[in-house]
């Protein structure tokens, strides 16, 4: 049984014809997304079913009058719902209830 997340987000084929059990998959499990929505790109993907993202940015220095680079890596949750993901592509996750001590994303 899947679902419609919202929020502009598409509820991906895999989701509504395959038939993985994902308890954390926001649209075949038990999980809603609430809170912020944040873009990154994909570092590594050897843990299970979790994959960790880096997001850039730039932080403004007043007293130099200038941007520096600064970045964040976080871990998102990897559903079975995107079977092909590989290190580099750009990802778009939601954020949940803590999944485990370090993930928070989906």
């Amino acid at each position: 049984q899947w679902k419609n997340v919202g929020l502009g987000f598409k509820t991906p084929k895999e989701a509504v014809e395959g038939n993985y059990v994902d308890a954390k998959c926001p649209f075949t499990g038990k999980v809603s997304i609430r809170g912020r929505i944040l873009r990154g790109v994909i570092k590594s993907t050897k843990m299970n079913k979790t994959c960790v993202v880096r997001r850039d940015y730039l932080h403004w220095v007043t007293k130099y009058q200038r941007y520096e680079k600064r970045h964040m890596n976080f871990a998102a949750h990897l559903s079975p719902a995107f079977p092909v993901v590989k290190v580099g592509d750009e990802l778009v996750a939601g954020q949940f209830r803590p999944l485990s001590k370090t993930v928070r994303f989906n």
